[in-house]
């Protein structure tokens, strides 16, 4: 199935990849999200075998692979029954990095590159903050220019691995008179004087450290600029793209693991003399969320498709992205319920999909801003 774009290359890493997962990852899901944090050292495991860098160049130990890579990536993932483990996995290789592997210069690449494709640091990208999410052009933190140094003020919030991450690409405005044209990135890393971490508690993700950034008087060199200045606003707009595309897998794969438990429980479970699978009302639901997540992946994959031919993908990547993020918290809800009281219970895998999806529909761009942005590309 789907033999036009998934090869023999994307099986292997397919397979790879679950061994890992079900090895790995699945044996300690329950003690990190009691802990509240992944190990550094399972960002080590996955750089050695190669996770990190999928489509990074190969001078800096990446793959070079394909964006359908990168698909069997956040599908494999998202089965670990952590949404946390599988953001804050996907941030640093989908989310972050891809910043200094587009904008970053030679020195700047050979400096951070490789110890983030090995997974021996970590990294986070840092654009939203109290009264900016979506609307990135409303961010307030500055970066001034001051000799060979630039000099950042303001706070970032809701930033995924922001509490650990080594090194953070972050979104400034140097020209704040400029509006969306006076944004510019920066590369921080931790324990620079001036900037500091609090990580916030969640309803969700309770295994990734979500993160509210600091900075005050933070002196870093101008060198640190990433990509040219005034550009950032463009760097991130062009990022979300592949974002939205990521979280949209992720959303579909959630929803194909959690469809599955709920048919095995619903084939368990006695109700009224038969199993719970035997009553049309579950068939039914069942059914149709069968016919729900199947149009989700064919809205991925068509999108990826659009994106490998090199075609204009904004639209699509925006209904992909609304669909599948409302489409996590559907599904999430109708399995939970065919749980009935066992659902809201910890020892359930479902109970903790159902919290960790809610953020779907909001993270990488609302559903509301998505809908926004295909009625403006519809001329409407």
């Amino acid at each position: 199935m789907y033999r036009d774009i998934f090869k023999e290359e994307h099986q292997i890493l397919r397979d790879s990849l679950r061994r890992f997962v079900t090895q790995e990852i699945v044996p300690h899901v329950d003690q990190w999200e009691e802990k509240g944090a992944i190990p550094k050292s399972l960002f080590k495991k996955m750089g050695d075998m190669g996770y990190l860098g999928i489509r990074h160049p190969k001078e800096y130990g990446g793959s070079e692979g394909d964006i359908f890579m990168t698909l069997v990536l956040a599908e494999e993932l998202a089965r670990c029954r952590s949404a946390g483990v599988t953001a804050a996995v996907t941030v640093h290789t989908d989310m972050a990095s891809p910043h200094l592997v587009r904008e970053g210069n030679a020195q700047q690449k050979e400096k951070y590159l490789p110890a983030i494709i090995r997974g021996e640091k970590i990294c986070a990208i840092a654009v939203t903050e109290p009264d900016a999410g979506s609307d990135v052009a409303g961010i307030r933190l500055t970066a001034k220019r001051d000799g060979d140094r630039f000099i950042l003020n303001g706070s970032k919030t809701f930033i995924t691995n922001g509490y650990q991450a080594d090194v953070l690409f972050v979104a400034a405005k140097t020209s704040p008179e400029k509006g969306h044209k006076g944004i510019s990135m920066f590369i921080v890393e931790k324990g620079t004087p001036g900037f500091s971490a609090r990580k916030l508690q969640k309803m969700g993700w309770l295994a990734s450290d979500t993160g509210e950034l600091t900075f005050e008087d933070c002196r870093i060199p101008a060198a640190n600029l990433l990509g040219k200045e005034g550009e950032g606003f463009y760097y991130i707009m062009n990022n979300f793209q592949d974002e939205r595309l990521v979280i949209s897998a992720i959303c579909v794969s959630h929803c194909q693991q959690a469809m599955e438990d709920a048919i095995a429980y619903a084939k368990e479970r006695q109700a009224f003399g038969k199993p719970l699978s035997q009553h049309q009302v579950i068939r039914h639901k069942l059914a149709e969320m069968a016919i729900q997540i199947e149009a989700g992946r064919q809205l991925v994959y068509h999108t990826a498709r659009m994106y490998n031919w090199g075609l204009d993908w904004r639209k699509e990547i925006s209904i992909c992205k609304a669909f599948c993020g409302e489409l996590a918290n559907r599904v999430a809800y109708e399995c939970l319920q065919i749980h009935g009281g066992f659902g809201y219970m910890k020892e359930y895998p479902i109970e903790r999909m159902y919290r960790d999806v809610r953020v779907w529909s909001i993270g990488g761009g609302a559903t509301e801003v998505m809908k926004n942005d295909i009625a403006n590309r519809l001329n409407i």
